[in-house]
């Protein structure tokens, strides 16, 4: 592959000017320059490459597969590789073994990395639009489902201070009908005025058929803690706040699930790309995966899904276990690098996937007899839905539950 480039660069980006070191096929340094981070800097930066060689014949490594540069540098032609940070800090120490960090110094070792060994690193294409606003959407739904995450917190600290049996009442004090009830009844002064008639009419507006009214009032009348005068005061006034902004975050997160929802659709449809028609239909087919899954799926796993590469699939996921063995010794532990928001998709895809599908429930419970953790059933779970899901891509065939439970 080295054959095929005359120029090697390294890019050691950052906020505001970008490093940049070219080496020649030997490793002779062919020039270093730094560029701002503006419009005009990254034409500087490709007029500078261009210079020396044609955009065909030189390959870039950059730490971040993405941003403007990534997008700037694969526009005008440049073959853009990508190493992660862990690998270029083992590379540094070819360098220097004292530890020193310098942006230039990154530089030089991302382009004579590159040289020396272009098959640990990855070649970085342009997604499809699509992908990028359903990755894009993706991200957002789940900083709003941490922000409220965090916001729902602080409602139960602030109602434990006076009010413990609210939470009983509505363990997620975030809910729209919980942030009602809460303005109807926000200490048990008012619940003990509180009419059922009111509390009934609030249930069947926000759809509520678990609780009746009189179970309700019946533990929000319970015995209160005790509390120091102007806590409840200060802790309603709290309250109401936070209640205004897990609000505009439930509708927040409604709005993005339905923008979600269209964005799979529009892939499923597109007559255009039929691969990724495809691979949007059948994805929603498998048993637990739902919208937010398979928006995840498709947005940070588009490359090993288009290749069908399960080996990766399983790595970026965690499902893949990582083997130490030295000498005599041999350990099998949970692989911890690997993609975040993979690894959530996959816990709740094979989660849920363990309730509703036969085959993966039988699974889990053979695994669980033999003595293994919830997590690791979890995980074995997952990773023979990702077996199955690649199966499926290539044949492009869909989920059939009722054939593969008969069979089995």
């Amino acid at each position: 592959m080295n054959d095929d480039f005359t120029l090697f660069v390294g890019v050691d980006w950052a906020t505001e000017e970008h490093e940049v070191c070219a080496q020649d096929p030997g490793g002779g340094k062919a020039g270093a320059r730094s560029f701002k981070h503006s419009g005009d800097g990254l034409a500087d930066l490709c007029a500078w490459l261009l210079e020396k060689a044609d955009p065909a014949s030189i390959a870039i490594a950059i730490e971040v597969p993405h941003g403007a540069v990534v997008e700037t540098l694969i526009e005008r032609g440049f073959a853009v590789y990508s190493i992660n940070p862990k690998q270029l800090d083992r590379f540094r120490d070819r360098f220097t073994m004292a530890g020193a960090k310098d942006d230039r110094l990154d530089a030089l070792v991302l382009a004579a990395s590159l040289r020396t060994d272009t098959h640990l690193f990855r070649r970085v294409s342009q997604l499809p639009a699509e992908t990028i606003e359903l990755r894009e959407w993706s991200r957002i739904h789940d900083e709003l489902q941490s922000e409220r995450g965090g916001i729902v917190n602080q409602m139960r600290a602030q109602l434990a201070r006076y009010f413990p049996a609210f939470s009983d009442v509505a363990p997620d004090p975030g809910e729209d009908w919980a942030i009602a009830l809460f303005a109807a009844i926000s200490d048990p002064a008012a619940a003990k005025k509180a009419r059922p008639v009111r509390i009934a009419k609030l249930l069947k507006d926000h759809r509520i058929r678990r609780y009746s009214a009189e179970d309700i009032l019946t533990k929000l009348r319970a015995t209160p803690v005790h509390s120091a005068p102007g806590t409840a005061t200060a802790a309603i006034a709290h309250l109401n706040l936070l209640g205004e902004r897990a609000r505009l975050l439930n509708r927040q997160l409604k709005d993005c699930r339905k923008h979600l929802e269209a964005v799979i659709d529009q892939m499923a449809d597109d007559s255009g790309n039929e691969s990724e028609q495809h691979d949007a239909t059948i994805i929603q087919t498998m048993p637990g995966i739902g919208v937010i899954v398979a928006a995840t799926l498709l947005a940070e796993a588009a490359g090993p899904l288009q290749s069908r590469d399960y080996p990766a699939l399983r790595a970026l996921t965690g499902v893949a276990p990582v083997t130490k063995r030295s000498g005599k010794k041999c350990t099998v532990i949970r692989r911890t690098a690997c993609h975040p928001r993979l690894r959530n998709a996959a816990y709740h895809w094979a989660r849920v996937a363990t309730v509703h599908d036969p085959i993966a429930k039988r699974r889990y419970a053979a695994l669980r007899a033999r003595g293994k953790p919830h997590g690791q059933a979890l995980r074995s779970v997952a990773d023979r839905l990702l077996a199955v899901l690649c199966a499926m891509l290539k044949s492009r065939q869909p989920y059939r539950t009722q054939e593969i439970t008969t069979a089995a």
